[in-house]
């Protein structure tokens, strides 16, 4: 019996979020980790070095910044460029399938971000009761 990743692969398929053994699960969680959301969004449209991305997504660790570059490059949404010269130089971007996703993402930040004081108002007023 062929796998459902098989099937989806293939085309025959398309993914279903709903269904527990469906590798689209896997994605979403790759993309919508915390740290993930915020380096799509600081690549999205330029190429940036590590330390730059690092500065730009604030409080992110060299340590989880390294794998979540490395999730999102094995998933084909990022771009690494090894220059292979001494101090070492690697660049990131988005491939052209990162970029779409990284603008649905851009969507849901934009909306958290407008929203903020009446998520946390309405956060103050359940607390209250």
């Amino acid at each position: 019996m062929p796998k459902l990743s098989d099937a989806i692969r293939s085309g025959k398929l398309i993914g279903n979020l709903q269904a527990q053994q469906c590798p689209s699960r896997i994605i979403l969680k790759h993309v919508t980790g915390r740290w993930a959301v915020l380096t799509l969004i600081a690549l999205q449209g330029r190429t940036i070095r590590f330390a730059a991305l690092r500065r730009t997504i604030g409080g992110v660790s060299d340590r989880m910044l390294t794998q979540t570059l490395q999730t999102l490059e094995a998933d084909g949404f990022v771009h690494r460029q090894d220059f292979k010269v001494v101090p070492p130089h690697v660049e990131y971007c988005l491939t052209p399938m990162g970029e779409e996703v990284a603008q649905h993402v851009r969507v849901l930040a934009d909306w958290i971000e407008d929203n903020t004081s009446n998520i946390l108002s309405t956060r103050e007023e359940i607390a209250a009761e």
